[in-house]
């Protein structure tokens, strides 16, 4: 009998980072279409004209973990956690470049529940970062829920594992982040 995906996941990563490139193979066939589903849900809030797709951004992620020495991923949370924050990395960079190019961009400034409703708008990626990491200069929990939530698609459960808390912790902080965000994203600048 097969072990569950998460652990036969979990054997992959721990292969991977003794040196199997097969197991590297196996991991990517097997997460590529949950890595899309993660850089779609990310690039629909982008305007129309962005010149990443879903596979490229998977693509992008994917040779950013090639280009470094096979990390020690716990398990399939850690992945999916760590592959996250790099497709955060990725679009911000985009974004970055992007606003050099413009002299400011013409990126709309949503709130996150607006950005995980709407597809008609844009995230402006830059802001959304610099508001995590002000997050994370005084509550560091809060942001990396927000990172692997929304960014990661982690459900509560595997955030929870992911961090060491429980569900019900991961939720209340869900909630609270989301109220910071709001504010931190709508309030005007001075």
């Amino acid at each position: 009998m097969a072990p569950p995906l998460s652990q036969q996941i979990t054997r992959w990563l721990g292969d991977w980072r003794q040196g199997d490139n097969r197991a590297r193979d196996e991991l990517f066939a097997v997460v590529h279409p949950q890595l899309r589903q993660i850089a779609a849900r990310y690039l629909q809030h982008e305007r129309a004209d962005h010149t990443l797709e879903p596979n490229a951004l998977v693509n992008e992620l994917w040779v950013r973990l090639m280009g470094t020495e096979p990390l020690a991923f716990n398990d399939r949370a850690h992945f999916f956690a760590v592959a996250a924050k790099i497709m955060r990395r990725v679009l911000v960079s985009q974004a970055v470049a992007r606003q050099c190019d413009k002299r400011g961009g013409s990126a709309v400034l949503v709130s996150l529940d607006e950005a995980l409703g709407a597809a008609d708008r844009s995230i402006d990626f830059v802001l959304l970062d610099e508001a995590l990491y002000k997050l994370a200069s005084f509550d560091e929990r809060k942001s990396r829920i927000i990172e692997l939530r929304f960014f990661g698609g982690l459900t509560m459960e595997e955030t929870a594992e992911v961090l060491h808390i429980s569900p019900a912790t991961v939720g209340r902080d869900w909630t609270l982040a989301k109220a910071w965000l709001y504010a931190a994203l709508t309030t005007p600048v001075q």
